[in-house]
């Protein structure tokens, strides 16, 4: 045991393990006196060497780790992604929708491709590792049945929610290949590594009870009614119209029209009904104990959210139980299960509800802004119901045999959800028809490890080796049902019903059987790898370190079916040999590496070559596949043509860094940079239309990502009574395509340029110069005017740039433009203490963004939105909101056939950055005052604690965080709420 602690304490010096005992943990750890977390606990005693990560792994937990725990805790956080946002470095957090329990979308180190599509967003997501387990979220495949991409079917929670940080000890981004390497390909996002807090060795009994109780403030909105909107829209009829009078073919909407209607001109006080203060609060309760060769640890928890809008509601329920045995010096057994179960009270939007039936009602009159119209139309929507929820199941069994210097470890880890929606909408709502839909669906993960390690020390110098094989099963599956026009709004039966003894189980009566769609699915992925780890230190300062993996997976194609990674890393511990003797530098490493890394397939049908498909149907909803009518038993993969010959996508990185600290004022920096190559990437083509596709899939699509990821820290002013700590982290990104197929130089996908040499997630638009005040200010030429698609511009039209000279606008003379993803992103963190008492203060920020206000320009375009059966076109509640500046928007003339309203210009692109003041709160620990009257572990801290206070941008829309991963601020979604809480964290 001397031998293994001597190389621990090494390992602590050099700054290059990612164990729980670092002398320098997490920013601000010389405040730990105010924590109540468990900073006493170590971990059990299974792992010795092996839970410390070998040397070779050169990322280091002090700087890529969350800051201390105590301080991120007290984020009234919901899910992982809130929780995590600006705090580590390199990984941008997306919170586009306020309302509790949704989903939100991170990255690391930028993306790899460009992101068009809910399909994109999770073939980008970084892997998510829970104790060692890598957990599985949900899948696409279902937007294949769904008319728009919004949302997916079913119960769209986030699935990360479920996870309770009062039980965490770390949080950790792993993005450099050499730490990533352990999980292959399933990494190549990067990984967010999070451990549990284990059982203290000594087995002593600990209680620990956490709880708050807060809540979520409603936002000050100023409402309109039909009189604003009818003098927003007279200035254009007094511009363009003769008399300030529609033309006999323009008609004018009922709802403004008469000006005696009180429904519309009277008093607009629907947001007490639809905006209201929420009653949050979380109690977490934890005992773990035992004997030294036997720990156990159990907790119990509950978290209840309240959003500010629509009745929103967020629970979650939640059980951990970890067990340790450790019968024999030579042999131990570890077992942990977290179990929980989150549900959620979803949004009433119109938009969601009628792209989620793929039906469309007569949207000629929107919901009235006056309070008692409103809460009539809500009673009605009462009668529905909607049951949202899933559970969950994950963890792992472990054993470890320790042999001399080798040590065989298996591990059998599972992690499966499932997901129920039961829906139904009255015919009141819906024109005379009502609605009903049933989901069920799981997502399962079974993998088995097993890994062989050899470590041998000999003075200063270390070898170490490992070999170890793994396997993953995933499974996806999915059962949809949806049907209208039941026989009346009493009978709402499960459309999935089973039941063989049920007569009309596969015929329910109460629905029109051709008004009936059924969909079921299921795709599996099966991966396996063998990998190789070796590393040597020489004389405590030089470390080289290779691993070697060949992965193989179900969904490659079986002329592809396996890939090669080799990945290469070296460190130098630079202090060991220039400053040994400087006791005022206390680490200055250097490390660097470069490697491989394939990309899995997320579809099974990549693997399979072309997929066959027809569709047959008149009624515009999606419905199975068939042949000449005959349903069949195909996929419903009409996507794109796949063809053969498709290689594994992979990456290549160059990562370089170094870590700087200083005793005096505990002064810790640490800088990476990198350059990222993804290559060989699948992307969507126009083709294949004689075989029935729109597009076809092809690789060769090349991305590189570049940037630099920073974390510091240090004390600002340290003596015996007050300590202030402040700490940047910073992530710079940046990317660039580097190659298409086919050679192309550019392609258009989804209204989006991607072109050689220009980022990913640019935008692509018409440049606004101003308003053609005549007609003769138009340009010539040789006689003919200016046009627009072959459409003559005339005065009231835009002045778009013709950027290629040939006096015609088209599509070749937008431009590409700002970027989706903010160059820059981070935090900057304080926390102040004086004797028992300490502030926190967290800002957030993102630089360098922009976004397309397309709440505006569908404001504006009122002319063509009217009454047309278009996503855009529907009005919530929130139309009768006032948002956003109007007077810096020109008043084009909104009868013109070229559209002068349409989103895809720079008229409604604007800066999206911000910096907010995201978390403020005070603490008091009451140790010195208790004593030991709560034993000689006692302690008990109180805080108070207001999350998303301030907001400084010059973004004209409501937030800019609102936006959705197009870049876009549709309007849509639910505010992100200011909250308070009052909380407490008890030891005993």
């Amino acid at each position: 045991m001397s031998v293994l602690w001597k190389f621990k304490s090494l390992l602590i010096f050099m700054s290059m393990s990612v164990g729980h005992a670092h002398s320098h943990n997490a920013n601000f750890s010389n405040l730990s006196l105010q924590d109540t977390t468990e900073t006493d606990s170590v971990p059990p005693p299974i792992d010795t060497l092996a839970e410390l990560k070998p040397i070779y792994e050169l990322d280091l937990p002090k700087f890529n780790n969350l800051r201390n725990m105590k301080g991120a805790s007290l984020i009234t956080a919901n899910s992982l992604q809130q929780y995590i946002k600006g705090e580590l470095p390199g990984v941008y957090v997306s919170e586009s929708n306020g309302e509790p329990g949704t989903n939100i979308q991170m990255f690391v180190r930028g993306i790899s491709k460009p992101i068009l599509s809910n399909r994109d967003i999770y073939a980008s997501q970084p892997l998510i590792v829970m104790d060692g387990v890598p957990l599985i979220g949900e899948h696409p495949f279902a937007f294949d049945i769904q008319n728009y991409d919004i949302e997916r079917i079913g119960t769209e929670n986030n699935l990360l929610s479920n996870i309770d940080f009062d039980n965490i000890e770390s949080i950790k981004v792993l993005k450099d290949l050499s730490a990533v390497a352990t999980y292959g390909p399933l990494a190549a996002n990067g990984v967010i590594e999070i451990t549990s807090r284990k059982t203290p060795s000594d087995g002593q009994k600990r209680i620990s009870i956490n709880s708050y109780i807060g809540m979520s403030q409603r936002p000050n909105v100023t409402t309109i009614n039909g009189a604003y909107e009818n003098a927003f829209r007279k200035q254009f009829y007094d511009l363009y119209t003769t008399n300030g009078r529609f033309n006999d073919d323009d008609v004018y909407p009922i709802y403004l029209s008469d000006s005696l209607n009180n429904d519309y001109y009277g008093p607009s006080n629907w947001s007490d009904s639809y905006y209201q203060n929420g009653l949050n609060h979380g109690v977490n309760a934890n005992i773990a104990g035992g004997q030294p060769r036997a720990t156990f640890q159990f907790s119990l928890g509950n978290v209840k959210t309240s959003g500010v809008a629509d009745d929103t509601k967020f629970d979650k329920y939640n059980a951990r139980f970890y067990l340790n045995l450790r019968p024999f010096k030579w042999l131990n057994f570890e077992t942990l299960f977290n179990a929980a179960r989150i549900s959620r009270d979803r949004n009433r939007n119109l938009r969601n509800r009628f792209a989620m039936m793929g039906y469309f009602p007569d949207l000629g009159a929107p919901l009235a802004p006056n309070k008692e119209v409103y809460d009539t139309y809500l009673q009605e929507f009462d009668k529905s119901f909607d049951k949202n929820f899933n559970n969950i199941l994950e963890g792992f069994f472990r054993f470890q045999v320790n042999v001399g210097p080798f040590k065989l470890k298996s591990k059998f880890g599972v992690d499966y959800n499932e997901g129920y929606r039961d829906l139904f909408y009255p015919s009141t709502i819906l024109e005379n028809s009502n609605f009903a839909s049933n989901y069920y669906g799981y997502n399962q993960r079974l993998m088995v490890d097993n890994q062989i390690s050899y470590d041998k020390e000999n003075g200063s110098n270390y070898f170490y080796a490992e070999v170890g094989n793994n396997l993953v099963w995933d499974t996806y599956k999915y059962n949809y049902a949806y049907a209208y026009k039941g026989v009346n709004d009493f009978i709402k039966l499960n459309l999935l019903e089973t039941d063989p003894y049920n007569d009309e189980y596969l015929n329910p009566t109460a629905f029109p059987r051709q008004l009936v769609y059924k969909f079921l699915d299921r795709t599996k992925h099966n991966m396996i790898n063998f990998y190789g780890k070796a590393s040597y230190t020489y004389n405590g300062s030089y470390t080289a370190a290779l691993t070697l993996r060949y992965d193989g997976s179900s969904n490659a194609q079986p002329t592809s079916r396996w890939f090669f990674s080799p990945i290469l890393a070296l460190g130098w511990n630079a202090k060991n040999d220039l400053m040994k003797e400087n006791e005022a530098v206390s680490l200055f490493n250097i490390r660097a590496s470069v490697g491989r890394i394939g990309h899995y397939n997320l579809f099974d049908n990549y693997s399979q070559g072309p997929s066959y498909t027809a569709q047959f149907g008149y009624t515009g909803n999606s419905i199975v596949p068939g042949y000449n009518g005959i349903a069949v038993l195909v996929r419903p993969y009409d996507v794109g043509w796949v063809g053969y010959d498709l290689p594994w996508s992979y990456s290549d990185n160059i990562n370089i860094g170094f870590d700087l600290g200083f005793k005096n004022r505990n002064i810790q920096v640490s800088l990476d940079a990198y350059i990222r190559d993804t290559k060989d990437q699948l992307i969507m083509l126009p083709g294949k239309k004689d075989f029935g596709y729109q597009y076809q899939y092809e690789s060769g699509m090349d991305v590189r990502n570049m940037g630099i990821d920073l974390s510091a820290s240090g004390n600002v002013i340290q003596n015996d009574k007050v300590t202030w700590n402040t700490g940047v982290v910073l992530g710079v990104n940046t990317n660039k395509l580097l190659a298409l197929p086919f050679g192309y130089d550019q392609i258009e996908v989804n209204d989006r340029l991607l072109k050689i040499g220009e980022r990913i997630d640019a935008f692509w638009l018409y440049e606004n110069n101003g308003m053609y005040q005549t007609d003769q200010e138009v340009p010539e030429s040789s006689g003919q005017k200016m046009t627009y698609n072959g459409i003559v511009l005339k005065a009231g039209d835009p002045i778009w740039n013709d950027s290629n000279g040939d006096n015609q606008i088209t599509k070749e003379d937008k431009v590409i433009q700002g970027n989706i993803i903010p160059k820059l992103s981070g935090s900057w963190n304080n926390m102040v203490a004086y004797r028992n008492f300490d502030l926190n203060l967290n800002f957030y920020f993102n630089l360098g963004r922009k976004i397309v206000n397309q709440e505006m320009a569908n404001r504006f375009n009122f002319i063509e939105n009217e009454n047309a059966s278009s996503i855009n076109s529907i009005k919530e509640i929130t139309y009768w909101e006032k948002r956003g500046d109007y007077d810096q928007y020109p008043l084009y003339n909104p009868w013109s056939s070229v559209s002068p309203f349409q989103t895809n210009q720079t008229l409604f692109l604007e800066d999206g950055s911000f910096l907010k003041l995201r978390t403020a709160s005070i603490g008091y620990n009451f140790k010195d005052i208790i004593g030991n009257r709560l034993g000689k572990l006692g302690d008990l801290y109180v805080y108070i604690s207001a999350n998303n206070l301030l907001t400084l941008s010059k973004y004209s829309g409501r937030d800019p965080e609102l936006v959705n991963y197009m870049g876009y601020d549709q309007g849509y979604s639910l505010p992100i709420p200011r909250t308070y809480a009052l909380g407490f964290k008890l030891k005993l």
